[in-house]
């Protein structure tokens, strides 16, 4: 396990309560320096965490995908940032990127754009009104992305090489929708293996239930840093 993996893997903890996490947190030890906390903990007391794992010198990213009228988006990100939060979640539409955007000038915060959900095929884009093909909506909205100057998207892997094509150097590309080789997709349809989604140019990759569901997390944890560490 190298310390430029363990930079580029983030464990979600999709966990209902702040015991739980501590518990991922502490069988984890050293071996993760990222993880993420969403609406599952977050909403079940989970917030303060954001400022303890800081404070212990990991790095946290706080996915609540922000979407709201710009002076919400804007006063909602500057809250974050007081968190201590290494990155955040909006969703990708241009008024409200710029709005992150603004807020989060001049801080270490990395504001990301949920481009579409990994849950979505093209199907679920249908039905919620858009025309465009998954994979094309992804890149609309990663184009916009760089253009409203946040520090990066979020996209399935199935789509990084195509995003990281049209993305400037230096922004972030995070991928869920991770799935180790053997495990369960879930309710995840666009998916890939860590070591693919690095090739394909991501620079973060989600994992949740593949580590914190496994009976040994810190042994499910290092076969994924082991794989993507000749990569990292």
């Amino acid at each position: 396990m190298t310390g430029a993996a363990s930079d580029r893997l983030i464990v979600a903890l999709d966990l209902s309560s702040r015991a739980e996490a501590e518990a991922v947190v502490t069988e984890l030890g050293d071996a993760v320096s990222w993880y993420k906390i969403g609406y599952q903990l977050g909403f079940a007391g989970g917030l303060p965490l954001v400022s303890e794992l800081s404070r212990m010198g990991k790095k946290v990213f706080l996915d609540l995908k922000l979407l709201d009228i710009a002076n919400t988006v804007e006063k909602g990100v500057e809250s974050i940032v007081s968190l201590g939060a290494a990155m955040t979640t909006v969703h990708a539409y241009p008024q409200t990127m710029r709005a992150a955007a603004k807020a989060a000038a001049g801080t270490d915060l990395v504001v990301l754009g949920v481009t579409v959900l990994t849950s979505f095929d093209a199907a679920d884009v249908r039905e919620a009104g858009y025309a465009a093909a998954p994979a094309d909506l992804v890149l609309q909205r990663a184009r916009q992305a760089a253009e409203a100057g946040i520090g990066g998207v979020v996209s399935s892997a199935e789509e990084a090489e195509s995003v990281r094509a049209v993305l400037p150097a230096g922004m972030a590309l995070v991928t869920p929708g991770i799935r180790p080789a053997g495990t369960q997709a879930g309710d995840q349809k666009r998916v890939m293996t860590p070591a693919d989604a690095l090739r394909a140019g991501a620079t973060h990759l989600v994992v949740g239930r593949p580590i914190v569901a496994a009976p040994d997390r810190r042994a499910a944890a290092g076969a994924i840093l082991a794989e993507i560490a000749p990569l990292a």
